[in-house]
């Protein structure tokens, strides 16, 4: 089971609401993927109107955990006042924590992130901080007292997938104990399926599901990779290298030379 904060959750697939084509589809493909938590960012639902308010219902009937994100925040303070925001109109105290730095890729700010999941924290939120897969950025998020930490695979809906592999299996490696999160730029379910297959304990996505030509049947298609993932990591994949090994033993096979 994924444990995030003292609660179990089935599913290791983290979806977003936004992007796609109808709240109809929305609803339809999240019921498709069988996750548990749904991400939701408190703009849409304070600009939103009557619109918000008939989207949040939909997200009600779901039966779903809410996780609000502070997503469009540039600075500490946006996104502490986004924080609190979203703990007054969802009644939680879980919070995706975005701070970005850069508008063309959506990096995060990794300073300002630390800051805010700080302040946060001591106010008493459970934080997912997003940020990039850099260790010493992991390591001060958690010395800040995030149980959970979300680096990115790519920028923000690129469909690259992962793109440094080896930080994160570092990331994995060094923070056995805290809860990882893969978040950003996963394109296809076989993304999914090799953040699973890392030991990272669930990937979060949006985009890949919401502009897909069929988002139900892509949210459907990325459970399986999550699902076959976290199987492959659990019973053991055998380490690559670079020489060949037979499959069939060669010894005490008998040879046989012709005779001229």
């Amino acid at each position: 089971m994924l444990n995030f904060y003292g609660r179990e959750f089935a599913s290791r697939l983290l979806i977003g609401s936004a992007l796609y084509p109808s709240p109809s589809i929305m609803q339809t493909a999240i019921r498709a993927s069988g996750a548990g938590i749904v991400t939701v960012a408190l703009r849409r639902e304070v600009a939103g109107g009557k619109t918000g308010d008939a989207f949040w219902s939909l997200i009600r009937e779901l039966d779903v955990t809410v996780l609000p994100n502070t997503a469009g925040c540039r600075s500490v303070r946006e996104a502490v006042t986004t924080a609190k925001l979203a703990r007054e109109l969802f009644a939680t105290s879980w919070i995706k924590l975005e701070v970005i730095a850069d508008n063309d890729t959506l990096q995060p700010d990794v300073v300002g992130l630390v800051e805010a999941a700080t302040i946060l924290i001591k106010d008493g939120f459970d934080v997912f901080p997003y940020c990039t897969e850099d260790l010493s950025v992991a390591m001060r998020l958690v010395e800040a007292g995030c149980k959970v930490v979300m680096p990115w695979a790519a920028p923000i809906g690129s469909a690259k997938g992962i793109v440094n592999r080896d930080a994160l299996k570092l990331l994995r490696d060094r923070l056995p104990d805290i809860t990882l999160v893969v978040d950003a730029g996963l394109g296809a379910p076989s993304h999914a399926a090799q953040a699973l297959e890392l030991g990272y304990d669930a990937v979060l996505l949006n985009t890949a599901i919401a502009k897909a030509a069929d988002p139900v049947a892509m949210a459907s298609a990325f459970k399986s990779g999550v699902e076959a993932g976290r199987a492959a990591y659990e019973a053991g994949l055998m380490e690559a290298r670079d020489f060949a090994s037979p499959s069939t033993p060669v010894i005490g096979t008998p040879f046989w030379h012709a005779v001229s």
